[in-house]
């Protein structure tokens, strides 16, 4: 075989393996905001909790009553003719809570709305990293299932060359099978290797709540972004965006409202009530209003407001504890951009074409019997390898960037 031919088959990827359209990243975000099952109930939560604050700042209901006191047996409307204390009473009652009460519960409502929104925004933002982690990791799969399968042809050539040579007697018995079995090992792998991306697709299409039996999703090819920003900038997005903060930061206002709640809660409630009583036609009818004052029990005060000074002290040590976790985690996925930045760079300019090199020359030699069949293997696997490890380089860069906008609210790609 041609030295020249047979590089350019190996060092070129397989035809056809990706023949279908490729879908981009942001629709099958899109795709995930409108029907992921998971992000629909926390919406419906959220909206469910809008529903509160009417319910909470509108007056209790009032009470109306019929009354009918008979005299001297148990009948009704016994003696209403013949004495003045039998009567029918209509009447209407009204509790009124102490000013400032129901629009405190109110807040409080609103707050927990708040809330909910917040922990929706948080779990559409961990939704889209969660759809670009999958749509990376099926980028990177494609991409290094053409090394493979390039690989797999270089080898089944290797096997068939190594065969014709053994047949003509320049070649081993051992180098043949040597050569088989390794090529046997590689479509090992790319079985395994079809395996993952499978499961990539399944967890991909949960999160867009597509049927499993809906066509794979193919995704282009992975470029790596650029992190624009330092990290002096990302740490203050992050302080200022992070959806984990502002839910644990919406969460603080709402237990400050619920401990104005309690405060308030130790002033007294009001009831006012009215009643027309009316008795025979030759007795006068009675006329009845009444005013009444709830005074709430301090100790049961007491306690539910030193329950949210405690609620409200726990919220901002997990402010805190939460900021300080975010701030962490930009400062880790930061370092691993970067450092994957630079293994990208040596990858692409220094081992991987290096590796070419060698190869060729390895092949060089073999075709003119000067180099044994290990050494060309030898040289294959490494190339094999180095173009696997600058993959996984990119795909970590792309992964630690993706974690990095649902960290700071930032869009880099």
């Amino acid at each position: 075989m041609n030295v020249a031919t047979f590089s350019i088959t190996v060092l070129t990827l397989a035809a056809g393996c990706l023949a279908y359209a490729q879908t981009p990243l942001s629709e099958l975000i899109t795709e995930a905001e409108q029907n992921n099952a998971q992000l629909q109930a926390a919406e419906l939560t959220w909206k469910a909790a809008t529903h509160t604050g009417r319910q909470v700042t509108t007056l209790p209901d009032p009470q109306f009553t019929v009354q009918q006191f008979s005299v001297g047996s148990p009948r009704p409307f016994a003696g209403i003719t013949n004495s003045d204390f039998a009567y029918i009473g209509f009447g209407a009652s009204q509790e009124l809570p102490y000013p400032g009460k129901l629009r405190l519960k109110g807040q409080v409502a609103d707050r927990q709305a708040d809330t909910e929104l917040a922990r929706a925004d948080a779990l559409r933002a961990t939704i889209a990293e969660q759809v670009k982690t999958a749509y990376f990791h099926l980028a990177y799969l494609q991409q290094t299932l053409t090394f493979l399968e390039r690989s797999g042809a270089a080898l089944k050539q290797l096997g068939d060359s190594e065969l014709s040579r053994y047949r003509v007697g320049q070649g081993s018995q051992a180098d043949v099978l040597k050569a088989q079995l390794e090529h046997t090992k590689l479509l090992r792998e790319i079985t395994m290797h079809h395996g993952e991306m499978a499961q990539m697709q399944a967890g991909l299409k949960l999160l867009l709540h597509r049927s499993q039996d809906s066509p794979d999703v193919v995704a282009g090819s992975l470029t790596p972004t650029r992190l624009s920003y330092g990290i002096p900038d990302l740490l203050r997005f992050a302080r200022d965006r992070n959806p984990e903060v502002r839910t644990e930061t919406v969460a603080l206002r709402k237990q400050d409202a619920e401990l104005q709640s309690a405060q308030r809660a130790g002033k007294p409630d009001f009831n006012i009530g009215y009643l027309y009583e009316q008795t025979g036609s030759q007795y006068r009818n009675y006329y009845m209003l009444t005013f009444g004052v709830t005074l709430p029990r301090r100790r049961r005060v007491e306690a539910a407001v030193a329950e949210a000074v405690d609620l409200r002290n726990r919220a901002k040590k997990e402010l805190d504890a939460q900021l300080q976790q975010q701030l962490s985690d930009v400062q880790k996925q930061y370092v691993a951009a970067a450092s994957s930045a630079e293994l990208m760079t040596e990858y692409r300019e220094g081992l991987v074409p290096q590796a070419e090199a060698v190869f060729r020359a390895a092949m060089t030699a073999y075709q003119s019997n000067a180099q044994q069949l290990n050494s060309v293997l030898l040289a294959l696997n490494d190339l094999l390898t180095l173009e696997r490890d600058g993959a996984q380089a990119l795909l970590d860069h792309e992964i630690a960037i993706a974690r990095i906008e649902t960290l700071t609210g930032v869009t880099l790609q």
